[in-house]
């Protein structure tokens, strides 16, 4: 998998040069968090909260829904890790706080303040679990550095990777003196630090090349980018499918690797599967729709080449060995050579977001006779009263089923109205759960 990153610093998106240098800066950290999220997580890091010079939580805030996003920086308690989840955070990394313990004092490893804080990871999994924590172990020539990598500690980074995997579902590895500078990441160093740990690795800090991606992932490590994305020096699309295990993928007589893809819609309806070559992913991302291999034909197939029934891809995510694909894509009319909505079920499974998508089309097209169209602000909102005491009113299962049935449409028309998502609901419920219960 690959991870980009977004860098915040004063409330801009910057990358530095070993971590103090301006190198580049700008300002549009929504549009890359919506172009990020269609190849992989993004890692979302908060330099100033990092360096305890300020905090950019506020504008970190919305881009944690709007991506698939781990978020780092100056996360020093238990309670901001749960909080960060509870917005939506997939995974929380950690830095200068597992490895240093500010009640002793002095430095160095022996008596120091330096040392994996145990309780404090303790802590941490327990509010949200192993599997959503990032220790990173950023080190310099193989020393870990703190506090931006300002602070040497004495800390050898392949010891102190084998005492912070009980607590860690995964560890991030900044190759610090390689950060920045496009040089190459220390290949032995992540080829050592694999063979000490069986956690998930990621890796940054030097990667410059598709190749070396290729290498890392055959090691069955991740890789973050920064400055050789933003500089165009390796395109996200290429480092996505370089990342892919090609070699478990089904050969073909003329030598083409293919892997299945399982095409998915946003609300969850599987709608077909099919195979993709490293050609077919080029042209999916090229053209923004889904592109398959035929293996019947031996030649690339665009979904909806003749029928106009494409699949526009969100966004595309491999599984956990790399060798088979899972595309959320939203279809433009039925997905089947058959005419069926789906390869699988004939009709449209009826959730949520298809009822709001059936009232927003006739908000923006009325037609004749239509009910919908003629419910205005006033209105919808009496009836959602009315139908709220009905629910209370009902006595038997049929009744609060045909009462509820009301009430829920009514409601979705009037967030349609006042341009609220399902998905915006069902995210303040899940934040909601994550903050109160149990993680």
């Amino acid at each position: 998998m690959v991870i980009a990153s977004i860098d915040i610093q004063n409330g801009k998106v910057v990358q530095l040069r070993q971590g103090s240098e301006l190198a580049l800066q700008q300002d549009n950290p929504r549009e890359l968090a919506e172009e990020f999220n269609r190849y992989g997580e993004t890692a979302i890091i908060d330099l100033d909260a990092a360096m305890g010079k300020g905090s950019n939580f506020e504008l970190i805030k919305p881009l944690i829904r709007i991506a698939e996003c781990r978020v780092g920086g100056g996360i020093r308690t238990a309670e901001r890790a749960k909080e960060l989840v509870s917005l939506g955070a997939r995974k929380v990394i950690i830095g200068s706080a597992a490895l240093r313990d500010s009640r002793k004092k002095g430095a160095g490893k022996e008596g120091g303040e330096f040392l994996v804080n145990i309780a404090f990871l303790e802590s941490i999994v327990k509010k949200i679990g192993r599997e959503r924590v990032i220790v990173a172990v950023d080190a310099r020539n193989g020393e870990i550095v703190l506090d931006g990598w300002k602070t040497p500690t004495g800390l050898d980074l392949l010891e102190t990777a084998q005492e912070v995997e009980p607590f860690a579902g995964e560890l991030l590895f900044t190759c610090v003196e390689r950060e920045g500078t496009m040089t190459g990441i220390d290949m032995d160093r992540v080829k050592q630090l694999r063979e000490r740990v069986s956690c998930a690795i990621t890796v940054a800090g030097g990667v410059s090349t598709p190749e070396e991606i290729e290498a890392i992932a055959a090691l069955g490590c991740d890789v973050q980018l920064g400055m050789a994305l933003y500089t165009g020096k390796i395109a996200l699309a290429d480092a996505f499918i370089r990342s892919l295990n090609w070699k478990k993928g089904l050969p073909q007589g003329t030598g083409v690797p293919l892997l299945p893809v399982i095409a998915q819609s946003p609300d969850g309806q599987v709608l077909m599967t099919g195979f993709t070559s490293p050609e077919a992913l080029a042209e999916t991302f090229s053209r923004g729709n889904l592109c398959f291999h035929s293996r019947t034909r031996n030649r690339l197939w665009m979904k909806g080449e003749t029928s106009r029934n494409t699949l526009r891809l969100l966004r595309l995510r491999a599984d956990c060995d790399r060798d088979a694909l899972l595309a959320v894509a939203e279809p433009a009319g039925p997905v089947c050579h058959t005419g069926a909505w789906s390869c699988f079920t004939g009709e449209r499974r009826y959730t949520w977001e298809f009822l709001q998508s059936i009232i927003a089309e006739r908000f923006e097209h009325p037609i004749p006779g239509s009910y919908t169209a003629t419910l205005d602000d006033a209105l919808v909102r009496e009836k959602i009263m009315e139908e709220a005491e009905e629910v209370c009113a009902a006595k038997i299962h049929e009744e609060v089923v045909w009462e509820a049935a009301d009430l829920f449409y009514f409601l979705t028309v009037l967030m349609t109205r006042e341009g609220v998502t399902a998905a915006e609901v069902l995210d303040e419920l899940d934040r909601r759960h994550k903050k109160q219960g149990s993680l």
